[in-house]
């Protein structure tokens, strides 16, 4: 079948142009002027047209806790976000430390056939912090990383060990970086704003101490960390001097620490939808995580997807789990960077899918480029709406941005060729 999406605002990590995009069966044909003849044309006027987006971290709960979300309803949300590839990390019920968790996860999703999903192995069996897992026989499985995401590898010599060995590989760990020594029982940022409301804070320095760390291990093994959700103005630092210096370190932020601090929670008496992990900080670390979104020295973002049930949100702040849903608000909060001159569109697809490629080594994905695989974002930036029940598509609801009023969506999904989300239609 052909496909041909004309009036487009081709948008890449290096060009824009408006250009009429030619898909036939599963790749890209034609980037152009010309109007070619199409088994189905899209009239893409005003519209991005953009690669799919590659989220680099989600939390699909799959298997173990499929009533907060599994990779049916994950990849629903993906797509209706305009994300054609996911990542999940690997606290599911039970964990993915061995190859034939991460087989059936992939499984189930060429089953769904919405996207292409990217397992995250666990670095550690069981996430015990204490025997590495199989890598070889995981990434032979089709992981493509690892990580303990949800809990930090404490251990120095364990997390070295891994650096090593998925360096041997070819691949790279992820790090969830934090020092639960300085946890404390806390339950927000330590700030003024937990002075104020009375609850428990954590300080900054738990997780600028663990990327420290990471970062000193893997200039020691010439391995690849890749640190996760960064949320501190210093731990940007850490991680610019380390890049300066050659050292192999790569870094994602969430929409969600680049558009609140945790003076949402003072202003919107104790939403637990606000209560994530690593915590909103200060106004000066989002300051902090936008500039260097703008500077590149972000690499990609993230949505850290992490669906709760209702009824686990819906109690006292302390009890409360940590995290968000984001898969369908990554386009409008990036859009919203754009639209106050943070990053440009450009920037916008080296964050979400071109950066992600590099990292991942994929050669045919991230690029609107004849030859490549047609997974493509048509997205209207000036569309606005109100994300409730019936655009949601995670069976979760945790997310502040709930019944409120959004700009910018991706109105239609192309997965390998095939139309996978249809906003004016509804359609899958």
């Amino acid at each position: 079948m052909k496909i041909l999406i004309k009036n487009g605002l081709v948008v890449n990590a290096d060009t824009k142009i408006k250009a009429n995009v030619l898909i036939k069966d599963d790749l890209i044909v034609y980037v152009g002027k010309d109007i070619k003849d199409a088994d189905l044309v899209i009239d893409a006027s005003g519209k991005y047209i953009m690669p799919g987006l590659i989220d680099m971290h989600v939390h699909f709960r799959d298997p173990g806790q499929e009533y907060k979300d599994d990779i049916i309803s994950g990849s629903r949300a993906a797509v209706a976000g305009g994300v054609t590839t996911c990542l999940p990390m690997a606290n599911t019920t039970p964990v993915n430390d061995n190859a034939s968790i991460t087989r059936a996860m992939i499984q189930k999703a060429n089953s769904v056939g919405l996207i292409d999903l990217l397992p995250i192995g666990a670095i550690t069996k069981a996430l015990k912090g204490n025997e590495l897992v199989e890598m070889g026989d995981m990434l032979e499985a089709g992981a493509v990383a690892f990580s303990d995401d949800g809990l930090p590898v404490s251990s120095s010599s364990v997390m070295r060990a891994a650096l090593e060995y998925s360096a041997g590989f070819g691949s790279f760990c992820i790090s969830h970086s934090e020092d639960c020594s300085l946890c404390r029982q806390g339950v927000m940022h330590e700030g003024k704003v937990s002075a104020i409301l009375g609850l428990k804070g954590m300080a900054r320095e738990k997780e600028e101490i663990s990327v420290s760390r990471d970062m000193l291990l893997a200039k020691l093994t010439g391995g690849h960390v890749h640190i996760a959700h960064v949320s501190s103005e210093y731990s940007l630092k850490i991680i610019d001097m380390a890049k300066r210096d050659g050292i192999k370190i790569t870094c994602e932020a969430t929409p969600h620490h680049f558009t609140f601090s945790d003076d949402e929670i003072l202003a919107n008496a104790y939403d637990t939808n606000y209560k994530i992990s690593p915590p909103l900080r200060e106004i000066s670390d989002v300051k902090a995580i936008r500039k260097a979104l703008s500077s590149g020295l972000i690499d990609v973002i993230a949505t850290d997807h992490a669906p709760h049930h209702n009824d686990e949100k819906c109690v006292e702040f302390d009890h409360a789990p940590f995290g968000i849903i984001g898969l369908q608000t990554l386009v409008p909060l990036t859009l919203r960077l754009v639209d106050e001159g943070v990053i440009s569109l450009e920037q916008m697809v080296a964050l979400t899918s071109k950066n992600p490629v590099n990292l991942l080594k994929i050669s045919n994905k991230g690029e609107i480029k004849e030859g490549f695989l047609a997974d493509i974002a048509i997205i209207d930036p000036d569309i606005e709406y109100i994300y409730d029940k019936a655009l949601n598509k995670s069976k979760s609801i945790n997310s502040p941005l709930f019944n409120k009023k959004l700009k910018g969506m991706a109105i239609m999904t192309i997965k390998s060729g095939r139309i996978v989300w249809d906003y004016y239609n509804q359609k899958f």
